[in-house]
């Protein structure tokens, strides 16, 4: 026999109250109800439930002061805070405290039930005896050090949130596979996971990607188009390079995540949208938002809980483990044996810096598999990265000019490439020049492409044609 889910309503205002027990016993589920903190004290200490909603201004003190206990006392009992519309100040303290998500009055009934099959779906998952098996990118979080052991901690306790986590961390760390890996340990994990690069979308493109359009709405709109938060309804939008956003995308942005709501271009009304915002970025949004480059109030609504993803050169004990996952995923995609990694090349391995950090790692170890003869890697197959004059990187991409300093690679030794060098093969000879500027480029600016582009000279489309010419996406 099933067992009759429960829940607990703390409100001091009768209304709430029935409203809440009528909306919830229609879902199925055995309601209690206290109108001050003393009840909800006692109702929590002589019952077990699945579920509890709190009003933040109770008779007798604060809700978040409930909220706190119920996280310190009852951790597999997730909470919602209940707020005045718009505090969404107060909403942000409640979520801090340990708050599964709020739900502001008037109450939105279709925003209501989607809340509370989150959270049973999120008690079921805590109240399992047996742990499951860990998702498919929670096994990639490799590595045994500190660093490693505390992110993967911080991800379970954020994952049975559905607060904004702002995830912080420089180029290649690893931030969407962090988002990813939160979606898939939380309540939302059976909806979808949608990624977005703000960076990539052309701002005058922005608002049709992120809210969708209606036929006709303008010049090309030959059809309904759903956005992004339409395709993540149910499941989780995460917002990568969020710091790239221009300011009057901020502004919708902000509302949007404030009201659970979303405007179409060309639409008469707004449609509800039951989403969970992570978002990330290599940069400090605290300075940004100092210059007046990034909305204080957006910064604040997304940033309710931060992690920070380690680079890679904090966890450098986790390095032989990474290159050993790395290459035993590659070799079994390529139908190869596994090859091993001398001595030399570890050594090797463990003295370069990997600014790009582990997607940096990556493309070192598929360059590797492809230039090692038999099973093993040498130093040599490595091929890292040499310095490159930052001067040099910059006027051979923009000119085509010769660069006369050494390139990045040992196969690129020469100094410079005289016409005797390059007689009869000259385009190769560019080309390679082009490539070893774009990866110096890539390096010095922590594998930004936005701000690649900019050192370079050239236009954020022109970059991304190039890395796909020469192979280097």
């Amino acid at each position: 026999m099933t067992e009759t889910r429960s829940a607990l309503i703390v409100d001091d205002e009768r209304d709430i109250r029935e409203l809440l027990t009528l909306t919830l016993g229609r879902m199925g589920l055995r309601i209690d109800t206290a109108s001050n903190l003393a009840e909800a004290r006692e109702q929590l200490s002589r019952n077990r439930y699945d579920l509890c909603f709190t009003d933040m201004r109770l008779p007798d003190g604060n809700g978040i002061e409930l909220v706190g206990e119920i996280a310190r006392k009852y951790p597999k009992t997730p909470v919602a805070m209940i707020t005045a519309f718009g505090n969404v100040e107060l909403a942000v303290d409640a979520l801090k405290a340990g708050a599964f998500d709020f739900v502001s009055k008037p109450v939105d009934l279709s925003v209501l039930r989607g809340l509370v099959n989150h959270a049973l779906q999120l008690s079921s998952n805590e109240r399992k005896p047996a742990t499951p098996a860990p998702p498919q990118h929670a096994m990639r979080l490799l590595g045994d050090s500190p660093a490693m052991a505390s992110l993967r901690e911080t991800i379970a306790k954020v994952a049975r949130s559905q607060a904004p986590v702002y995830i912080l961390g420089e180029s290649g760390v690893g931030k969407e596979l962090v988002a990813r890996t939160i979606h898939e340990q939380g309540a939302r994990a059976a909806g979808p996971f949608i990624p977005v690069n703000c960076g990539a979308i052309p701002a005058e493109l922005m608002e049709s990607e992120f809210f969708g359009h209606k036929k006709g709405s303008f010049t090309g709109a030959h059809a309904d188009k759903q956005g992004l938060f339409q395709a993540a309804h149910g499941g989780t939008l995460f917002l990568d390079e969020v710091a790239e956003l221009p300011l009057p995308m901020q502004v919708k942005l902000l509302r949007a995540i404030q009201e659970k709501a979303v405007r179409a271009v060309g639409a008469q009304g707004e449609a509800q949208v039951d989403v969970r915002i992570l978002s990330a970025t290599h940069k400090d949004l605290g300075e940004q938002v100092h210059d007046g480059r990034f909305r204080h109030d957006l910064y604040y609504r997304i940033n309710v809980i931060e992690l920070r993803v380690p680079p890679l050169r904090e966890r450098s004990g986790d390095l032989q483990q990474l290159a050993a996952a790395i290459l035993s995923r590659l070799a079994e995609s390529q139908g190869r044996n596994t090859p091993g990694l001398t001595m030399a090349a570890m050594d090797a391995l463990a003295a370069y810096p990997f600014p790009g950090n582990v997607r940096e790692l990556e493309n070192v170890l598929e360059r590797a598999l492809a230039m090692a003869d038999g099973d093993q890697i040498d130093a040599a197959d490595l091929l890292l990265p040499q310095t490159l004059p930052r001067s040099a990187g910059a006027a051979a991409v923009t000119s085509g000019a010769p660069a006369p300093a050494a390139a990045t690679a040992p196969s690129m030794t020469e100094p410079a490439f005289g016409l005797s060098d390059t007689e009869g093969d000259l385009p190769k000879h560019l080309e390679q020049i082009e490539r070893a500027s774009i990866q110096k480029a890539l390096e010095e600016n922590r594998w930004n492409k936005t701000k690649t582009a900019a050192q370079l000279g050239i236009t954020f489309r022109a970059l991304r044609y190039k890395l796909k010419k020469l192979g280097m996406e």
